[in-house]
């Protein structure tokens, strides 16, 4: 990582640390009123029904602007040369932590000085003050772009050459390597984490949601893509279904070439696309398969070229029938 891509990173992350120091600063001013236990969650007409800790209420502020600037600092990561992406994303990374920094204070204001919980009220315009915050801090976050220069885009690989590999007659191949996600990964733990995090403070049924979604986030974020005499196949690292594969009778030719996900694909994981379709996880070196039909299979993983050749052998070889 060159140190345009620090820079780049630092802005991204600096607006989850202004948003925790704003929350912890309130909170020190505000301890000696706050109520213990404090009202922590409110109905759709800003009367409390839930109450933490202060020390949990802390506990929560801290993991959720830590927590999403984690996840905003590798998402930006993974986007690499994007531009437009990079700065559509950063600009909603600064509107959300203005948004939740905003109403963090927003609940500790809310509780200071009122000595039981049940009677704290957070009236709901305190959600336009914070979206108003939250663009405002969308704002700043491109105006801190327009200053910082674009990272060097990664050198493009072209298309890529497979020759088929030498195999002696008789002789068997077969190749496999995990394709990784830091997209899914990171987004998994953080599901995790949040539902951890609502599942102490809300209770199972406010957790029900995020505790699944980030199981099932891992369980995709590692697959297994193998090329053996059963053809070209992708598959969950945990799970036998659901799986793609390509057969060697389907196969015309493979090559490896270099893709940017965002530009081709429009996004991550199983994407269609008018004559071809692909399994995406990250924009970088993928193998990628035209079928008899014409129709194109892709899949973004390490060392595709000798895939490809593995590939375009072992279909050789069934076409001709040995």
């Amino acid at each position: 990582m060159n140190w345009v891509r620090y820079r780049l990173m630092a802005v991204t992350v600096l607006p989850f640390l202004l948003a925790l120091a704003a929350d912890l600063t309130a909170y020190a001013l505000l301890h000696d009123r706050l109520p213990e236990p404090m009202a922590s969650h409110f109905t759709g007409r800003g009367h409390s029904d839930d109450t933490a800790s202060r020390a949990s209420f802390l506990g929560l502020a801290a993991g959720l602007h830590l927590g999403l600037g984690a996840v905003w600092g590798l998402v930006v990561l993974t986007l690499g040369a994007n531009v437009r992406a990079v700065r559509w994303m950063i600009a909603a990374g600064y509107a959300t932590a203005g948004f939740v920094g905003y109403l963090m204070v927003a609940v500790l204001l809310a509780n200071a000085g009122v000595s039981d919980p049940d009677r704290v009220r957070m009236p709901l315009w305190h959600i336009a003050v914070g979206a108003g915050v939250g663009a405002l801090g969308a704002g700043i976050g491109r105006l801190l772009l327009v200053a910082l220069p674009a990272p060097d885009p990664e050198p493009s690989q072209g298309p890529g050459e497979s020759p088929r590999l030498d195999l002696a007659e008789g002789e068997a191949a077969g190749w496999m390597r995990r394709a990784p996600s830091r997209v899914l990964s990171v987004v998994g733990v953080a599901l995790l984490v949040f539902g951890v995090i609502l599942l102490l403070t809300a209770g199972p049924l406010g957790a029900v949601g995020a505790l699944p979604a980030g199981l099932l986030c891992l369980a995709f974020s590692r697959p297994y893509v193998t090329v053996d005499r059963h053809g070209l196949t992708a598959r969950p690292t945990v799970l036998p279904w659901p799986r793609i594969r390509v057969p060697l009778s389907d196969v015309d030719r493979a090559d490896s070439r270099h893709i940017d996900i965002p530009t081709e694909y429009g996004g991550w994981g199983y994407r269609f696309r008018p004559g071809r379709s692909g399994l995406m996880l990250r924009s970088g070196e993928a193998i990628v398969v035209r079928r008899l039909s014409g129709r194109e299979f892709a899949v973004t993983v390490d060392d595709a070229a000798t895939a490809a050749g593995l590939l375009n052998t072992l279909a050789h070889r069934a076409k001709a029938g040995r």
